[in-house]
């Protein structure tokens, strides 16, 4: 057997990333918009065990097999394995884990000394259980590759791959164990764990509340009782201004504003802003639900290009994001499976001469270049109410007017959104520190299906070829250079220099508003979300002495 640690850590040691359904996080929009009535807020001088905590999105289940810290700490299950701060992995209930020689067979240790909250022992069966029963769900946990998981005994179970993962363990740091004996329909809103917190209760649209487990076999939070509020943006800058929360994700067009008692926290994430762009021309096909496919405008090559190379995206970081992000040229800048060579210049001039070289002229003087009668016009839509990607994209499309290209920038709802993104731009959130993201995206099989992972349409067979490849390779040396041609490799791939299915624009820094006095840790790298990220290590939080 060979000792996973000794050839996989570099690729498998990532961060957290939330993407409950990807990009478009399905996660229910919040509607309290109302800051927390004058009974229900703390007092001046915070309790020092309890902390209050406002995020923008509420989870749809806290059921792990169905997504529920899908790419995060779960806080309320324990994982076999998770990850720390500085892009490693450590045991969690797992003691010891190794691979066999043709990738295949993981065997896993798990420890004695773990019980769920309702008193019984957490056992291999409850692995097996937990990890076949996430297979069988179909949702945002991925397990197809699994054959089958099954209890040796108490305290070994074995995991049969189909073929080589090279993600397996990012997965596993995010699927929190659930009790084969205490497991039910009622599981996702009533959830039993063996994690660091204890479920309370859950008001939807309003609030969740957890307490600290006093008998789990780790570190016991110092935090006792957590309060997590689910409020649109500017009503978490509103709760912060009256000193009803300890701390609230904030955005980074909001940031600026200096709240009295609170600090801000700019934490680095993998967040990324940027368009889909339809591949395809409008020939009046549509999706299995419907959805027209297709755009006669973005379809063109040199659009796509035109548009990733004429926009000064630091500029956008600098004044859209308040200097809250840096440019971004792919969905993984910055990670050990980038390909450096995607990082491109703002060259108005060439996106111009690319342009032009492809017969787009503005014939009738009205700004807009055109192509056979054809206008260079096409709508960008995006969540209402998500200030960040409205100030993206505006500023994106101010900027490609120089090149004569019109964007129509709209904000919508995310249900017209899941009818529209197949056939029009969309300002899409992501931002993954885990390889599979990438897979997620750019596979030919996953195009144009009904979520939000490749509405653009893409497929090549190169691509594929290198995804595969990277997907069932054994060491990280193998597996980094295959994501990397995925981007790029000499002659075509994903980025924008390549056949640009997207123009990445920004990356941003999650903007988080904390009270004096209280420490939230040293935060992980975050991914894509309104704020879950900001809890995955909930129990390393303190209050000042």
């Amino acid at each position: 057997m060979i000792h996973i640690n000794k050839f996989l850590t570099i690729l498998l040691s990532a961060t957290m990333v939330f993407t409950m359904t990807a990009c478009g996080n399905r996660n229910k929009e919040p509607s309290n918009e109302n800051v927390i009535p004058q009974s229900e807020r703390i007092s001046e001088e915070p309790e020092k065990d309890s902390v209050v905590i406002a995020i923008g999105s509420e989870p749809e289940t806290l059921d792990p097999t169905q997504g529920w810290g899908h790419g995060n700490s779960p806080i309320v299950q324990s994982t076999l394995v998770k990850y720390t701060a500085d892009l490693t992995f450590e045991n969690d209930l797992a003691t010891d884990y190794s691979l066999s020689p043709d990738g295949l067979t993981w065997t896993f240790l798990i420890r004695d000394d773990a019980f769920f909250t309702d008193g019984e022992k957490v056992t291999a069966s409850d692995v097996a259980f937990t990890l076949e029963t996430a297979k069988a769900a179909q949702g945002s946990v991925d397990l197809t590759y699994m054959e089958s998981a099954a209890a040796q005994d108490d305290t070994t179970v074995v995991v049969t791959l189909s073929k080589p993962t090279s993600i397996f363990l990012n997965t596993l740091a995010s699927v929190g164990i659930v009790p084969e004996h205490a497991y039910g329909e009622d599981y996702g809103t009533n959830p039993v764990g063996s994690g660091p917190y204890r479920f309370v209760e859950w008001k939807p649209q309003e609030q969740l509340l957890f307490t600290a487990n006093e008998d789990y076999y780790g570190i016991v939070p110092a935090i006792k009782n957590v309060t997590v509020v689910f409020m649109s943006e500017d009503a978490a800058l509103a709760a912060v201004q009256a000193g009803e929360v300890d701390v609230a994700y904030s955005t980074a067009t909001l940031g600026t504003t200096e709240v009295a008692g609170y600090h801000i926290e700019a934490i680095t994430s993998a967040d990324n802003r940027g368009f889909t762009l339809p591949v395809l021309p409008n020939e009046g096909k549509t999706t299995q639900s419907g959805a027209p496919v297709g755009n006669d405008v973005t379809c063109n090559h040199e659009i796509r290009q035109a548009i990733a190379y004429g926009i000064n995206r630091q500029q956008i970081a600098d004044i859209v994001l308040n200097g809250f992000g840096r440019p971004a040229y792919s969905e993984n800048d910055g990670m050990p499976w980038n390909n450096p060579e995607v990082v491109m210049e703002t060259d108005v001039p060439y996106a111009k001469k690319l342009l032009a070289d492809a017969g787009w002229a503005d014939m009738d003087g009205d700004g807009i270049i055109e192509k056979n009668g054809l206008k260079a016009e096409f709508s960008c839509i995006y969540p209402s109410g998500d200030s960040v990607r409205q100030a993206v994209a505006v500023a994106v499309a101010e900027q490609v007017k120089a090149l004569g290209i019109q964007i129509n920038v709209e904000g919508t709802s995310w249900d017209e959104i899941m009818q529209r993104m197949f056939s029009e731009a969309v300002m899409m959130g992501w931002g993954s520190a885990i390889p599979n993201e990438t897979y997620y995206l750019y596979r030919s099989d996953g195009a144009l299906l009904d979520d939000f992972y490749n509405p653009e349409g893409y497929r090549s067979d190169v691509t594929d070829g290198y995804l595969d490849a990277a997907m069932e390779a054994l060491t990280s040396e193998e597996a980094n250079e295959n994501w990397k041609k995925v981007q790029w490799d000499g002659m075509t791939g994903t980025a924008m220099q390549g056949e640009c299915p997207w123009v990445w624009v920004v990356n941003l820094d999650h903007v988080t508003y904390v009270r004096d006095g209280l420490s939230i840790g040293e935060q992980p790298i975050h991914g894509h979300g309104h704020g879950l990220p900001l809890i995955q290590n909930l129990q390393e939080w303190t209050w000042e002495e």
